[in-house]
């Protein structure tokens, strides 16, 4: 799987092969590298900062530092330093670890205990040598990806270095995000394959393979996902969610249903079935949401209405994508295909977001589910160009045979901006899954 596209996913597709965990150790590794080579040191000039200091400790991990370690780390050593310092235009820059153990061949060692005991004056030696003008660390009130120096170590090095140094700390937030969000080339010739082997799970579990009408409940499909990640060697980043609508059921008798100890439904004949499910598989994330619907006897298609409202989603994905452009914050995204899809007439909810290292990823937010005008200040950041998305939304449609009963049809497909155009990386569905299969 090599393609990006715009047309509907391939209809019930096999899984494809998942790589050992030492496969896919020295692949992570070798994109590690070159990322830091190749991505860090032009990050580091397009926001003015010529020193990072990423700081964490063991159980305490920098979100930052979580995606800088060697794949035979699985999180932070004792206190875990990375320092990354550019002398200027036409020098490289210099990678250091001011730690006990330093991580893996792309850091320069540069702390002894037995030659300076105190970690902390080390880093204050290697800071004056080298001068900053700006020293970036990871604190920000907006973005929890950003925040990853907790108090205590701030205070520590504070109190480590001299005055006129700390008065050069600056956030690195804009730094610590485009670090996470930037998708390099060879991330994105394997990222559509890891798309691929989140649909074709999702098709597995949305078939008579996992669901027997009038036996199999929400939870059982929801568990049967878990177990199914777990056998190929996957992780999964959320418990895959596992609901339904049904005709003559509103949506608030339905949540009532799951409110009272019945938490979970016994999927019939006639339901219409959503999943909300992601994958991480290679150090990046998948998170896509799927429809089904369960044929009742006699039936070899679902009703035109179900389907009309599927369409309906994907004409406001259509819209939503129309508007991507590089430096457009979320906020204006959000209003402009609010507008757009409001003047098309349809009713519906726009709440996409980044996703990449982590599955709610480091970005601008595009509206936000449960209450699209809150928390302004997470839309402000603007869109970059080689950045993953979550085109996520909903849109309502009366469905005819349900006598017109309004229906939430919730899409969500993984996607790549490339700075000039916005594809799915795998497809997205635009038919919905048949159960049994047709």
């Amino acid at each position: 799987v090599t393609r990006y596209g715009g047309a509907g996913e391939i209809s019930d597709p096999e899984v494809p092969l998942i790589l050992d965990l030492r496969q896919q150790g020295e692949l992570q590794d070798a994109w590690l590298g070159k990322r830091l080579e190749d991505l860090l040191p032009m990050l580091m000039r397009r926001e003015g900062i010529d020193m990072w200091l990423i700081i964490a400790r063991e159980y305490n991990e920098d979100p930052v530092v979580e995606t800088m370690l060697p794949s035979t780390w699985l999180r932070a050593r004792r206190r875990t330093v990375l320092m990354f310092h550019d002398p200027g235009p036409g020098q490289d820059v210099e990678r250091i670890a001011v730690s006990r153990y330093p991580p893996g061949p792309w850091y320069e060692a540069s702390w002894s205990p037995e030659d300076q005991p105190d970690q902390w004056q080390r880093i204050a030696e290697l800071i004056r040598e080298r001068d900053p003008k700006q020293i970036g660390i990871n604190r920000s009130s907006i973005f929890p990806l950003a925040d990853g120096l907790s108090a205590s170590e701030y205070d520590a090095l504070v109190a480590a270095i001299d005055p006129d140094l700390a008065k050069r700390f600056v956030s690195a937030e804009n730094l610590a995000l485009a670090w996470l969000e930037t998708r390099i080339p060879e991330e994105m010739e394997v990222y559509p394959v890891i798309v691929r082997a989140a649909h074709a799970i999702i098709a597995e579990g949305l078939s008579e393979e996992a669901i027997t009408p009038g036996v199999t409940t929400t939870d059982d499909v929801a568990w049967w996902y878990r177990e199914r990640i777990r056998e190929l060697g996957l992780e999964t980043w959320f418990h895959p969610g596992v609901s339904l609508e049904r005709a003559g059921e509103t949506e608030e008798s339905m949540k009532a249903q799951f409110a009272g100890e019945k938490k979970s439904l016994v999927i019939e004949p006639g339901d219409l079935l959503h999943v909300d499910f992601g994958i991480t598989y290679l150090g990046l994330n998948t998170d896509t949401q799927h429809h089904a619907y369960v044929l009742r006897h006699g039936e070899t298609d679902a009703p035109q209405g179900l389907k009309d409202g599927m369409a309906e989603g994907n004409r406001v994905q259509d819209i939503l994508m129309s508007l991507f452009r590089t430096g457009i914050s979320g906020n204006d995204l959000k209003d402009a295909a609010r507008k757009a899809v409001a003047a098309a007439g349809i009713d519906a909810v726009i709440y996409s977001h980044a996703i990449g290292y982590h599955g709610h990823g480091a970005g601008p937010w595009v509206g936000m589910w449960d209450d699209p005008e809150a928390r302004p200040e997470v839309g402000e950041y603007p869109v970059q160009a080689d950045t993953a998305w979550s085109i996520e939304l909903n849109a309502r449609h009366d469905v005819p045979e349900w006598d017109n009963q309004s229906v939430r049809f919730k899409s969500e497909e993984d996607a790549y901006f490339d700075g000039e155009q916005i594809r799915f990386l795998d497809g997205r569905q635009e038919a919905l899954h048949l159960i049994p299969r047709q």
